[in-house]
């Protein structure tokens, strides 16, 4: 790993807590379970899509930290995500409604790290799928959260009649399985990668890689299929969609993805608008604080405004027929 940083390539961490919902250390209940998110993290808007995806919004409480971590002046350090309701975003010049005071403790701890050191661990990412009762962190690689949100749903208190992410289908299951593969190493982590990249072969393979996948993707729809598996809403999509959606108004420039829009790509922008159109997507996620995060954080704090052509985000993702 540090091999491949020091030639310029961005390396994701491993999560450290693996534990599953299911088992008798961490028994399937409502109520029992919380998430500590981050907004503008796609990592973390994976999970927040599959709770309200699934309808478990009411079952698996929530708290949201600010979208730009700690800075050089805290005194517990720099590039810690806070949950600090009172700071003001540069992007509004207000408090974010959405962000929260950590409540799943019951400690109104300040910092995420503080959760983790209660355990004896010194990592920091978010998101975290942490147990009230037994006041233990249960797993924090957001991949194996939304699967086992999924497999517990009803356990957990969603309706019986809530989708089916990972289908029960053999051969729709190992398309869903082949796809969040290359999905996730070019899309997901290949924006990173472009983005953070110190080295530009490094990038330019990225980039590459990242832009020939959207345009398979785009064919793979244009047989008119609703979804990428067929005509149900599966895994699969879930996992697209947090990239999807930052990129034309963040990643194309903070990403340096400027190869092209998701709205030029006919059939990946109508799915994007169809995912945005499910009950509780939008509210699973926020540009705001998107934009916040990721421009934030840059040396004098200023945050594109755009694009506002042909119209802003995310209302543009309420018009399909924008595609060109």
């Amino acid at each position: 790993m540090t091999k491949r940083r020091a030639k310029g390539e961005f390396v994701r961490g491993i999560s450290g807590f693996r534990h599953a919902i299911g088992s008798a250390e961490f028994p399937a209940e409502p109520g029992r379970y919380h998430l500590f998110v981050a907004l503008n993290c796609p990592w973390c808007h994976r999970v927040t899509l599959a709770r309200s995806i699934l309808g478990l919004n009411d079952s698996i409480t929530m708290d949201v930290a600010f979208p730009n971590r700690t800075g050089d002046d805290d005194p517990a350090g720099p590039n810690l995500w806070e949950f600090a309701p009172h700071r003001v975003a540069s992007l509004t010049q207000a408090t974010l409604p959405e962000c929260t005071v950590e409540t799943g403790t019951g400690l109104n701890l300040r910092l995420a790290k503080e959760i983790y050191r209660r355990e004896g661990s010194d990592e920091q990412s978010l998101p975290i799928l942490y147990d009230k009762k037994a006041g233990r962190i249960v797993n924090n690689e957001s991949a194996e959260i939304i699967r086992m949100l999924d497999t517990h749903a009803v356990a957990l208190g969603a309706p019986k009649n809530r989708p089916q992410l990972l289908p029960k289908d053999k051969g729709t299951s190992a398309a869903v399985t082949a796809l969040n593969e290359r999905i996730y190493l070019t899309i997901n982590n290949g924006a990173y990668k472009a983005g953070f990249s110190s080295d530009q072969s490094v990038y330019t393979k990225a980039f590459n890689d990242y832009f020939k996948t959207l345009a398979d993707l785009d064919d793979l729809l244009a047989d008119g299929r609703a979804f990428l598996t067929g005509k149900d809403f599966t895994e699969a999509d879930l996992r697209l969609f947090p990239t999807l959606y930052r990129h034309d108004p963040v990643y194309y420039l903070r990403m340096k993805l400027n190869g092209a829009h998701i709205l030029d790509y006919r059939h990946l922008w109508r799915w994007l608008c169809r995912v945005y159109a499910f009950d509780g997507v939008a509210g699973a996620g926020s540009l705001t604080h998107c934009r916040q995060g990721y421009f934030g954080r840059s040396w004098n704090g200023v945050v594109p405004l755009g694009p506002q052509t042909p119209m802003s985000y995310p209302e543009a993702y309420r018009h399909p027929e924008l595609a060109r």
